[in-house]
C-alpha cells in the first residue's frame, strides 16, 4: 500500500494500474476510519483490481459552528487500519491539491437543488453543495471506474447519484449496506464522542427504524409507520428526534399514505450533543384483509 499526498503521485500510480488492464475502485472518505469504512474498502477489492481510498476532510461541506476543526484527523491509524484490507493506494491531499491553486474553496461549483434543502440540508444548509463539488473534485483526480459509497448517508447518496448520472456516467456507483455496531447502532466517526451511557441512548434511532419496519410490513399507511417510530423516541427523553420521514427512494421525497411499495425510512436525532443519521429500506405492504 502507499501513500501519496499529490495529483501527480497519484496519476502515476492510476496509469500503471489502467495500463495493465486493471479495474481502478475508489472509497472518498474523510478518515476516522471504522469498521463500516473498511467495509467500503472490502466491496471495492471485489468490483476492482486496484483500490484507491482517499482521506480528506472537507471544509467546503462543514457549516457555520460545525465541527470542521474538531473532526477527527487520525491519518496513521487510518493508515494502519487499511494495511489490514486490500488497499492499493491512500490518497491524502492537502486543500491546495483539492482546490488548487491556493487552497480556498470558494463557493461551491456544484448544486444540490430543492432536494439538497430538505432533512440534512435543512439542518446543515449548503452541506450537499460542498459535499458535491468536492465528489466531483475527486472523481476528475481519480479517475476510476467504481465508486463505493455507504447507504447509512442516504440523502448523499442519492445526490451523488444524480452528480454521476449527469456529469460521470463512465463510473459505476456502488451503493453498500449500512454496518452496524452489535447493538444495531450505525457505524460512524462520530459514535467516538458517546459516552457508554449515550451508546446505549442512541440505540433509540435504529430500534425506531425498525418498528417503522414493522408497521410497513403490516400494511399501515406512512404516517402510521412514523408515529410507530415516534413513539419509541417518545420513550428514550435523551435522544432529541430531528425528523423521522418516510421518502419515495426516487425522488427523496416524503410519501403520502396511499403509497404502496419500497420507500426509506430516514430519521436523526442528537444525543448528549452528538447528531446521528441512519436510514432503512421499507416496504409498505398492502394491508392484509
Amino acid at each position: 500500500m502507499k501513500l501519496v499526498h499529490t495529483k501527480t503521485e497519484l496519476d502515476q500510480l492510476v496509469a500503471e494500474a489502467k495500463s495493465a488492464g486493471q479495474r481502478v475502485g475508489f472509497v472518498p472518505t474523510m478518515g476516522a476510519l471504522h469498521e463500516g469504512h473498511l467495509r467500503l474498502v472490502d466491496i471495492a477489492r471485489e468490483q476492482a483490481d486496484f483500490v484507491v481510498v482517499s482521506i480528506f476532510v472537507n471544509p467546503l461541506q462543514f457549516g457555520e459552528g460545525e465541527d470542521f476543526d474538531k473532526y477527527p484527523r487520525t491519518l496513521e491509524a487510518d493508515c494502519e487500519a487499511l494495511e489490514g484490507r486490500q488497499c492499493d493506494v491512500v490518497f491524502a491531499p492537502s486543500a491546495t491539491e483539492v482546490y488548487p491553486p491556493d487552497g480556498k474553496p470558494g463557493k461551491p461549483t456544484e448544486r444540490a437543488g430543492i432536494i439538497g434543502s430538505t432533512f440534512e440540508g435543512s439542518a446543515r444548509p449548503g452541506h450537499f453543495d460542498g459535499m458535491l463539488t468536492v465528489v466531483a473534485r475527486l472523481l476528475n483526480l481519480v479517475d476510476p471506474d467504481v465508486a463505493v459509497f455507504g447507504q447509512k448517508d442516504a440523502q448523499q447518496v442519492f445526490m451523488v447519484r444524480k452528480l454521476m448520472d449527469a456529469k460521470f456516467p463512465q463510473v459505476e456507483l456502488v451503493v453498500a449496506p449500512t454496518i452496524r455496531e452489535a447493538s444495531g447502532l450505525a457505524m460512524s466517526s462520530r459514535n467516538r464522542y458517546l459516552t457508554p451511557a449515550q451508546r446505549e441512548t442512541a440505540t433509540v434511532i435504529s430500534k425506531a427504524l425498525r418498528a417503522v419496519d414493522f408497521a410497513a410490513k403490516h400494511g399501515l399507511p406512512a404516517s402510521f409507520c412514523i408515529e410507530a417510530g415516534h413513539t419509541l423516541f417518545a420513550g428514550e427523553p435523551e435522544a432529541k428526534l430531528e425528523y423521522l420521514a418516510v421518502v419515495d427512494p426516487q425522488l427523496f421525497k416524503p410519501v403520502n399514505d396511499k403509497f404502496k411499495g419500497e420507500a426509506l425510512a430516514i430519521v436523526a436525532a442528537r444525543v448528549g450533543g452528538v447528531r446521528l443519521i441512519d436510514n432503512q429500506i421499507i416496504e409498505i405492504r398492502e394491508q392484509d384483509a
